[in-house]
């Protein structure tokens, strides 16, 4: 059998599926639906200091080949997550990463802090790219204020690798992650959702009582493998900071693209809403292409996209 096992930043995975923030809950949500124990990792939905109920429905509208969805960070907050969630997440059958977010540097530095003791989250991942909050976007569009807050929160979570989520609404996304890289990231993921939009047209209003959401699902996956390729070139490789690609991911396919583009780690989210069970299907079908492909380890396909110029591989796989 392949080995799909990967290293994240001394993270290590059984295969490199995970959720992605927002999608599956704080824990066994769907447990039911899908064989979490397959997993890579589990990610939580974002956490934030203090409980946040969300904007106004309408908070999710479908579109076509994806899904806008203006949650607003709803949560429990982070006392309720450590008291109600964290006793849950200690039986996860998988590491857990926990996704935080924030309005301000306290924001991120008293969450994350209280990360650092909680022995069953093995990672922490900053959202600091929420295009569907009023300021969502303060530290994920600005490269020496994301410098500035990893940073920080590097400073108070020492131990523990730290993932910093990259928003796409940017002009050039390398500028955003060489930022988190010097400010001390130690694994990026990207693609964040789209700032998007969808009018009802009968009632000549938005559909999304917040006017505009985060668009996510096949619609966003070519451009998420572009700049998945442009970071992994441009960065991450040459920084040896591990990617996690994600956005539209929905078949082993998919999931091999992003590979090959650069990233060590898959993250699964909108399609989890059509089939929840599809990160074991993509583990199936990445372990058959490699036999297929004759490789014995999935990371020696990690960024192997060969564009023109490249020096040819010196690889015994074809």
């Amino acid at each position: 059998m392949p080995d799909l096992s990967v290293q994240l930043a001394g993270l290590k995975l059984a295969n490199p599926t995970m959720t992605c923030s927002g999608t599956c809950g704080y824990a066994f949500e769907y447990a039911d639906f899908m064989d979490l124990s397959r997993l890579g990792a589990f990610v939580t939905k974002s956490i934030t200091r203090e409980e946040r109920k969300g904007n106004e429905p309408t908070r999710i509208v479908e579109t076509r080949a994806g899904m806008l969805n203006a949650i607003g960070l709803a949560n429990v907050g982070l006392d309720r997550f450590l008291a109600e969630k964290v006793p849950l997440l200690e039986k996860m059958p998988c590491p857990v990463i926990v996704n935080v977010a924030g309005h301000s540097y306290d924001d991120y530095l008293e969450t994350c802090s209280a990360m650092t003791s909680t022995g069953c989250v093995r990672a922490v991942e900053l959202n600091v790219s929420c295009p569907n909050v009023s300021d969502g976007l303060t530290f994920g569009t600005h490269p020496g204020r994301l410098k500035e807050l990893v940073a920080e929160v590097k400073k108070v979570l020492p131990a523990k690798p730290l993932i910093v989520k990259l928003s796409p609404n940017v002009e050039d996304i390398t500028l955003t992650a060489r930022g988190a890289v010097e400010g001390g990231a130690d694994i990026l993921s990207l693609v964040n959702t789209f700032t998007a939009m969808s009018i009802d047209i009968h009632k000549r209003r938005p559909r999304l009582a917040n006017v505009t959401g985060g668009l996510s699902g096949p619609a966003i996956k070519p451009i998420a493998v572009h700049m998945t390729s442009r970071v992994y070139r441009n960065v991450a490789r040459h920084a040896g900071v591990p990617i996690i690609g994600m956005g539209g991911i929905q078949t082993w396919q998919d999931a091999a693209e992003f590979i090959l583009a650069g990233a060590t780690g898959i993250g699964i989210g909108t399609a989890l809403f059509v089939d929840p069970a599809t990160p074991n299907r993509i583990v199936d079908g990445l372990s058959a292409w490699l036999e297929k492909q004759g490789v014995e380890r999935l990371t020696d396909l990690v960024g192997a996209l060969e564009l023109p110029g490249d020096e040819p591989r010196k690889t015994p796989y074809p």
